[in-house]
């Protein structure tokens, strides 16, 4: 097992302690950092603010949103960041949800697996630079029909460090989770728990059996989780610091009817308590919200209580198909985390 720190959203500005907890993460022998965007802070800028200061962790997006960016776009800010971290950039991309698509990108939302699809295929070609970029898809043209007529196929200036940059895919449903499998290089879930281990392995098979064999073998593929952690002096006060975090995702985030986050909790069997939240969460009543997880729903989805108990709980993720666990914690947390999981400085 690997592990990587999640550095979050931002609020009104940088979240404190950041910066100095990269630099620890870098230092204490985790994998990776990965930074996130929603309709605030981008998830490039910091990633290579923060990144430029360590020498070691891989650098990934958790994630960059389709809809924020052309796939050209995306495919130079890859080749950039890869270029720039000396091949340690690691590209987390997903479709976001309808609220964020629709009413902050102006973007339709509909059809996001072919939309995906799509894109991944146009990043790949810039990445491989075989010559000038072309598509003819549903979503995506190039060049673009209409306009002026005088746009023209181009290939990348820049010669990428690596044409098998990773490319890792955000999903939380089985036809997502699939997709990941078939056409990209690591899944990047969230809300997801060892209890539906089999379940999981299901999904992205089905998605290996149509993988191309022009892709890396699928031995390789990552499973990259983010995963709340917390410390406490027993499971309860620790839970308590993770329940607000699962009250936002299950009933503040994305609309009364389409919430993915929610999907997947539902799926762990928690559709009552989901409900329970969702309403409590709409009438204003956060801590109320709060109170209505149950301590066993924190305890599938996250790592909570003193050092003892988190090993622990660790087993379970060992023996599941998660390959790096990223921690979302107080970044001052790092590193006494760092010692509970068996990392050491150099």
């Amino acid at each position: 097992m690997r592990y990587g720190l999640h550095t979050g959203y931002w609020a009104a500005g940088p979240p404190t302690g950041t910066a100095e907890a990269v630099l620890a993460a870098d230092r204490l022998g985790f994998d990776s950092v990965w930074t996130a965007e929603s309709y605030g802070s981008d998830a490039l800028t910091p990633l290579a603010w923060w990144g430029a200061a360590t020498s070691r962790v891989r650098l990934g997006t958790g994630i960059m949103q389709m809809s924020a960016r052309t796939p050209t776009a995306t495919a130079m800010a890859a080749l950039t960041m890869d270029h720039l971290s000396g091949g340690r950039f690691v590209l987390g991309i997903g479709a976001s949800g309808p609220q964020v698509v629709e009413g902050w990108y102006g973007q339709p939302y509909p059809k996001p697996l072919a939309r995906t699809r799509e894109y991944v295929d146009i990043v790949r070609q810039v990445l491989r630079r075989d010559g000038p970029v072309t598509y003819a898809g549903t979503h995506y043209r190039l060049p673009v029909d209409g306009g002026t007529g005088q746009g023209k196929a181009l290939r990348s200036t820049v010669h990428p460090l690596r044409s098998d940059l990773p490319i890792h895919l955000a999903a939380q449903g089985p036809r997502n989770t699939a997709l990941a499998a078939e056409i990209a290089d690591g899944w990047l879930p969230a809300f997801v728990s060892p209890k539906l281990d089999a379940a999981y392995r299901e999904h992205l098979a089905d998605g290996f059996a149509a993988r191309s064999p022009e892709l890396t073998p699928s031995e390789s593929f990552e499973v990259c989780a983010s995963v709340p952690v917390a410390l406490g002096r027993d499971l309860e006060s620790a839970a308590d610091q993770i329940r607000p975090h699962l009250a936002l995702y299950i009933g503040g985030m994305g609309s009364a009817t389409t919430n993915f986050h929610r999907d997947a909790i539902e799926r762990l069997g928690y559709t009552q308590e989901c409900a329970q939240v969702q309403r409590r969460y709409a009438a204003g009543d956060k801590a109320g919200a709060a109170a209505a997880i149950p301590l066993e729903l924190v305890l599938d989805v996250a790592l909570v209580g003193p050092p003892a108990a988190i090993r622990e709980q660790l087993a379970a993720w060992e023996s599941s198909v998660v390959t790096t666990l990223i921690l979302q914690t107080d970044p001052r947390l790092l590193p006494a985390l760092a010692e509970v999981l068996g990392l050491t400085a150099d």
